[in-house]
């Protein structure tokens, strides 16, 4: 490795003698060095500052030949020019990290199971720390509120560049708010989270580092977004502005003769037409079209950028601009290579796993796996390690279902309550998480906050089939041919179609499940599907039963308010009611016109994100929202339980996980860009 001092840290005299060189400071061994401001990290004159050293900044010997695979990028200048002049400073966990390697990566398919791997790479403007608490900057150097919570300002690193080396800063916080996220020629509709009390924000940029969030209403929670969200807040506006007819006016024309319709088109083909990050690039949407681009994929701020895709899989290489360095002043990441494959099929995938042929996994991961997991891998070379679940299998009954006589049954709560009490918990606890689980019902927020009285984690939880038969006699759902099995009121036969995506429910738990109904007479079929048929069924409104793990955290609820508003979440997670999301998306043009109680969760979500959090008011609108989610049993809670974690023994720097968590992205809390591989 080289040594570069960075232009702006030029060597400071003390008495006539220069600082010595900065201690490596990493997690484990802190050298006597203070801690920063926040966990972990330091700013550059921070860290410069507690370790009264000066700290010279060094390259990866093999960047510019990575560089050089990035289609489109110029040659790299100098280390000193391609850091910002204030660079995040990370302190490693264990050591020091080596340079080179690739990450082995596995994924479902190109927009299924694929955002463990995404949170590997990812960035935002901030991050929760490892204690999932401790909200920490990360993109941004920093940021402040206003008295009220209705102005969020945020100061930008200068001199951070995008992964093509072009200026990064305040302008594409803008351009990603007002000319893609609300957009509807992009984003059909502006998610949640991009508004306060379901209406749009607006955007100053202050200068080029600086940019606020003005709201209507007060929003507290929209930081803790930023620090566990996939959705990044920015996205290059020098490369996607081009294309952008609010934004060049030339747009249309410059899109069509690369052959597409217009500007809109061809972002979208870039972006996407939501914020999910994994959405196709030209080099799989458009192959033909790709080599008249001038870019195979959009820059990027995070740590690596994908240079190759297909239906494969993807590879991407390390980003030459990336903003981190360690404390040894090494520019992150160490790691020079990532290539994910897609493997649709669960069982090649856990033979993969079982060779160790991954260095990391956690999505998809079912507890199901563990015992030949742990049968195989000291051979392999692999560690697996079983942490706390935030969310836990769930089953919704589709209320808006298109089979009107189905949806007078889902309907009644009376059903509802017979099927989550016809569910023997302690048995699936038992026989499927091996008794490391907890028995609840879903209350919508995970984990339990104080302020929510304890009973409802065991509304309607109890295992007592008689109570359920009951309830289905009282419903009119009764087995009228003697064979055993209930019908519909009206005669109908009464079979769910229990579709399984393995990627977000365990299949034993789900035939544990149809077992228990079968016993109260209720039949049922199990059948696995791939997660894209699963999320089509459901978002067609063509599913009996949503079967998928659920639960937020409060923070999160506090940034997102999706999971109290139908249909009670996005396409790649579990949601329900589909009929009545068209309603409320509507404004009541279509769709089917939910419940007043649903109506009184929107109205609660909305002051509840506008409420100081640990305030009374707070208090009782949060409990207000778990009575009318859980008192309705709209969602049933199974089994919160113990999910896997697997990865190389020679991938190291890696912390134990304080939960497997999609909550809160993932690997993002723990630094994946300080990790590397000692082989």
């Amino acid at each position: 490795m080289r040594k570069i001092l960075l232009s702006s840290a030029a060597l400071t005299a003390i008495g006539g003698m220069a600082l010595a060189n900065c201690p490596a400071v990493t997690v484990s061994d802190p050298m006597g060095v203070a801690a920063g401001a926040f966990p972990q990290q330091y700013e550059l004159s921070e860290f410069q500052s507690l370790a009264n050293c000066d700290l010279g900044m060094s390259e990866n010997p093999d960047i510019a030949a990575l560089n050089v695979r990035i289609r489109g990028n110029p040659d790299l200048p100098a280390l000193a020019d391609r850091l910002p002049a204030e660079p995040l400073v990370v302190a490693p966990y264990d050591e020091i990290g080596k340079y080179g390697g690739v990450f082995n990566a596995l994924s479902n398919a190109t927009e299924a199971g694929t955002s463990d791997f995404m949170s590997v790479r990812h960035v935002n403007l901030v991050r929760y720390a490892d204690d999932l608490t401790t909200i920490v900057p990360n993109v941004a150097k920093s940021w402040s509120w206003n008295d009220d919570f209705t102005q969020l300002t945020f100061v930008l690193r200068e001199g951070h560049r995008w992964s093509d080396g072009q200026p990064f800063g305040a302008e594409d916080v803008e351009f990603w708010y007002e000319n893609l996220a609300l957009d509807p020629n992009v984003i059909e509709s502006p998610k949640d989270y991009v508004l306060a009390a379901g209406e749009p924000m607006t955007v100053d940029v202050i200068d080029a580092q600086t940019v606020r969030f003005n709201m209507p209403s007060p929003k507290p929670g929209f930081l803790s977004h930023f620090a566990s969200h996939y959705a990044q807040g920015f996205q290059p506006k020098h490369f996607l502005g081009q294309y952008h007819p609010a934004i060049n006016p030339d747009a249309d024309e410059l899109a069509q003769s690369l052959g597409f319709e217009d500007g809109y088109d061809l972002v979208r083909v870039y972006y996407g037409s939501s914020d999910w990050m994994d959405t196709p690039t030209p080099m799989l949407a458009h192959p033909d079209k790709v080599a008249n681009l001038p870019l195979n994929a959009a820059p990027t701020l995070e740590s690596h950028i994908v240079i190759a895709e297909s239906t494969e899989g993807r590879q991407y290489v390390a980003n030459p601009y990336y903003y981190m360095v360690d404390t040894a002043g090494n520019q992150l990441p160490y790691i020079n290579e990532m290539d994910e494959i897609f493997v649709g099929e669960s069982e090649v995938r856990l033979l993969m796993l079982m060779n160790g042929e991954v260095d990391y996994k956690a999505q998809a991961l079912q507890v199901d796996y563990v015992p030949l997991l742990l049968e195989n891998q000291e051979t392999a070379g692999f560690v697996v390690d079983l942490k706390p679940e935030i969310t836990m299998p769930t089953i919704a009954f589709n209320v808006t279902s298109e089979d009107l006589e189905k949806r007078k049954v889902f309907g009644d709560l009376r059903f509802r309550q017979a099927m989550s009490v016809a569910i023997n918990r302690d048995e699936i606890n038992e026989v499927a998480l091996f008794g490391l689980g907890t028995p609840q019902q879903y209350i919508g927020f995970s984990p339990t906050p104080d302020f929510i009285t304890p009973e409802w984690e065991q509304h309607y939880a109890q295992f007592d089939a008689d109570l359920a038969m009951s309830l289905l006699d009282e419903v009119g759902v009764v087995d009228l041919d003697g064979d055993g099995m209930r019908e519909l009121p009206n005669g109908d036969p009464l079979t769910l179609n229990l579709q399984v995506a393995t990627q977000g429910i365990s299949i034993n738990i789900v035939e544990l499940v149809g077992q228990n109904w079968r016993d109260v007479g209720i039949n049922n079929t199990v059948k696995e599907v791939t997660t894209d048929e699963y999320r089509s069924s459901q978002s067609s409104n063509q599913l009996d039963v949503s079967l998928f793990e659920k639960s937020v955290p409060l923070s999160v609820v506090l940034g997102n308010a999706e999971s109290f508003i139908p249909p009670f979440d996005n396409y790649f997670n579990m949601r329900t009611a589909m009929l009545w999301g068209e309603y409320v998306e509507s404004d009541g043009t279509a769709g089917v016109e939910p419940p007043d109680y649903v109506k009184q969760m929107m109205e609660d979500v909305r002051a509840f994100q506008a409420t100081p959090v640990g305030t009374p008011e707070s208090d009782a609108l949060a409990l207000r929202l778990v009575e009318n989610m859980t008192g309705n049993l709209l969602f049933i809670g199974t089994v919160k339980g113990q999910q896997p974690i697997y990865r190389n023994a020679a991938l190291k720097n890696f912390t134990q996980f304080r939960t497997a968590s999609y909550a809160f992205y993932r690997t993002y809390p723990y630094r994946p860009s300080q990790w590397f591989l000692d082989e």
